[in-house]
């Protein structure tokens, strides 16, 4: 029988895209798949996520955001971790660093997906403010997950398609330079071919690589931060959680090649058994 050091409690803020596989309708049935008891804070309510849908509603729900943690830390709730993804406004960052502040155990680890920029450019609606809150919580991070594109903007170093390992060590050790414990920086390919996860800290580093798919899908990002946050709950180092995450987003995207009514998302449910798996 499992005993209740072995049950992990995480809190995950994000927004609710009702519908498009991403966010917190992707993080919160992943990380309870992972057997991991998942908290949630919502920082908005969208209709559906924002890439391909037109005409979606919008809900900002920043001020409810104070009155939660008010609420908990007259309960004495605590968390065993806590997985950020993305975040609207400065605001929110600001209240994610007292929400840590205040409601994370001794030990216990702050994740941050930085989820504000790809393929070389921010997300609509953020700037370089944005960028600066963002780069606080991340100095207080003890795993970063960016893409590239998220780690250039956090450090000032130049976004590159092309690269060799010199560039990202030095991405890397930048990002430890903010502040954040460790790095585990996605969609990392030095082969033509092949993509992977570089996992750094001030003790070494770890390179796992995998297959390219072609294409992209939307919301992968999200499915891979949450089932790493998941495999890290249940007690998997940080490179065995980035190597089961990735193997399991692959699938993911495998299970929805060739469905081309499924372009918003990857099909993800189906393959959760496989990551249950993979954890042992």
């Amino acid at each position: 029988m499992k005993t209740n050091n072995d049950y992990k409690r995480i809190l995950t803020v994000q927004d609710i895209s009702c519908v498009g596989q991403c966010s917190l309708t992707v993080a919160l049935p992943i990380l309870s798949a992972c057997g991991v008891e998942t908290a949630v804070i919502p920082s908005a309510v969208l209709s559906t996520h924002t890439a391909g849908f037109k005409g979606f509603t919008f809900r900002d729900l920043t001020c409810d955001m104070p009155a939660i943690l008010e609420h908990w830390v007259r309960e004495g709730i605590r968390f065993d971790g806590m997985y950020t993804g993305y975040l609207g406004s400065e605001t929110q960052v600001d209240h994610c660093l007292e929400i840590a502040e205040k409601t994370l155990k001794d030990g216990a680890l702050l994740i941050v997906d930085p989820a504000m920029a790809d393929n070389g450019v921010l997300y609509k609606g953020f700037d370089a403010d944005f960028v600066k809150a963002m780069r606080r919580l991340v100095a207080k991070a003890d795993i970063a997950v960016p893409n590239i594109t998220e780690a250039c903007f956090l450090t000032g170093n130049e976004y590159k398609e092309n690269y060799d390992e010199a560039y990202i060590e030095k991405i890397c050790e930048d990002l430890i330079g903010i502040g954040a414990k460790k790095v585990v920086l996605t969609g990392i390919g030095f082969e033509e071919g092949f993509t992977g996860v570089y996992v750094y800290d001030k003790n070494g580093k770890y390179y796992y690589r995998h297959e390219k798919l072609p294409g992209g899908c939307h919301g992968t990002g999200d499915v891979y931060a949450s089932a790493f946050s998941g495999a890290l709950m249940r007690g998997k180092s940080v490179e065995e959680a980035a190597a089961i995450a990735a193997d399991y987003t692959v699938l993911c995207i495998k299970n929805t090649a060739g469905d081309s009514s499924h372009w918003y998302g990857v099909k993800f449910e189906p393959v959760l058994p496989e990551l249950i798996k993979m954890l042992g």
